[in-house]
């Protein structure tokens, strides 16, 4: 019987699978949403929907594939009222004290107030201000919004005023989340899982169900057998842009930071200033007695290693292209030099940029470490940015 609304979820651009799908049933069955309007649409999401981005999608499909349910429209908050009895019975008792419950009773019921309520709106031809009857604002009436009624129903009205509504009844309205704007150290980790290559590696300590069932089966006698934990087997090197400029971005380049020592079992990193040169640090305290040398690293790491610069690129062209042009020291070697000795070495390369991209093209230093790495090689540091990123990495 959920056919249809499975259908509905892919048409409506849920990316939902049927593992996801059967795993929904499951639940079902269980008995995990039976009676429970609310449970039964969070098991559907929690089930069906694997990024936060598609939960408006969700939702919108979720409307149009149950009867009674309307697609949200984006005309008039009457055309979203019809909503089956049922369901607000369901509603009105989960959220309704006992006292009134009772005084609904005393002005005839809740299912006498929503008959009332269809009525008026089958009846009513346009908009109403004031009054005591209709669907309308600013009245008494025991409908409508920014009016006053001891036991109403309330339609349209922004927020609560007088805490006196039986039932809120609004359109709803979401906003999309947003994949260039909203970022967070879980939602790094959703778009970093792009880079994966699992492999099997350290102690034999997860229990292997298939091969335990297996040898039991071939010797007649229970045979445990474990296997290495699957691991993502990625190498990345992970080189930080600190101070100056960088400083707004401190709490962005954390979450990423974050996300990607929990995602990565191999990475490393190392700190540096602008641009890089001919030492960079790990750690920030001591930035100038504990440089490792730059060619240090690029002997060390090997080419298999996944290389990612984050910085946002904004400083002196000098800093870039000539010789003791760094602004804290002399440096022998233009700071260019060093990024091609990078790009080189590591031919899998990404530089994130926190920087919002409607600036690139206003600052030199940007154009040039894109000349530098390749245009498609610089990317926003934003869930769609990251994603790119990743898959310009594979």
């Amino acid at each position: 019987m959920f056919l249809p609304f499975f259908d509905t979820l892919r048409r409506g651009g849920v990316p939902v699978s049927l593992r996801e799908f059967l795993t929904f049933l499951e639940g079902m069955k269980a008995g995990i949403a039976t009676y429970d309007i609310e449970a039964f649409y969070f098991l559907a999401r929690t089930c069906m929907v694997k990024d936060e981005r598609n939960i408006d999608k969700f939702d919108r499909a979720f409307a149009t594939a149950f009867e009674g349910l309307e697609a949200i429209p984006d005309s008039a908050v009457m055309d979203a009222v019809d909503i089956p009895q049922g369901w607000l019975e369901k509603m009105a008792e989960k959220h309704l004290s006992a006292q009134e419950k009772a005084e609904i009773d005393a002005l005839g019921g809740f299912d006498k107030l929503m008959e009332t309520l269809k009525k008026r709106i089958e009846e009513q031809k346009g908009r109403h201000q004031g009054g005591a009857k209709w669907v309308g604002t600013a009245g008494t009436s025991p409908f409508g919004a920014y009016g006053y009624n001891p036991e109403g129903v309330r339609i349209g009205q922004d927020a609560s005023r007088h805490q006196r509504a039986v039932k809120v009844w609004d359109k709803r309205e979401f906003r999309n989340l947003d994949d260039s704007v909203e970022i967070g150290t879980r939602n790094i980790k959703v778009a970093l899982k792009r880079l994966r290559r699992w492999a099997r590696d350290g102690a034999a300590d997860e229990l292997d169900l298939d091969g335990t069932i297996r040898a039991t089966a071939e010797h007649g006698y229970l045979d445990v057998k474990t296997r290495p934990e699957r691991r993502n087997a990625v190498k990345v090197l992970l080189f930080l842009d600190i101070g100056g400029s960088m400083d707004p971005h401190v709490k962005l380049v954390e979450e990423l930071f974050s996300a990607a020592k929990s995602e990565f079992k191999h990475l490393e990193h190392f700190y540096f200033h602008n641009c890089l040169y001919e030492g960079v640090w790990r750690d920030n305290r001591r930035r100038w007695d504990a440089q490792m040398p730059t060619w240090d690293v690029l002997r060390t790491y090997g080419s298999d290693y996944k290389c990612i610069f984050v910085g946002d690129a904004s400083m002196s062209p000098y800093e870039i292209a000539y010789v003791g042009g760094a602004n804290e020291h002399y440096n022998q070697e233009a700071g260019q030099t060093w990024l091609e000795r990078a790009r080189d070495q590591w031919p899998n390369h990404l530089w994130l940029n926190p920087l919002d991209q409607r600036y690139w093209q206003y600052t030199q230093s940007v154009q040039m470490i894109r000349q530098i790495f390749g245009d498609d090689r610089m990317v926003p540091m934003t869930l769609a940015g990251i994603e790119k990123g990743m898959k310009v990495l594979t």
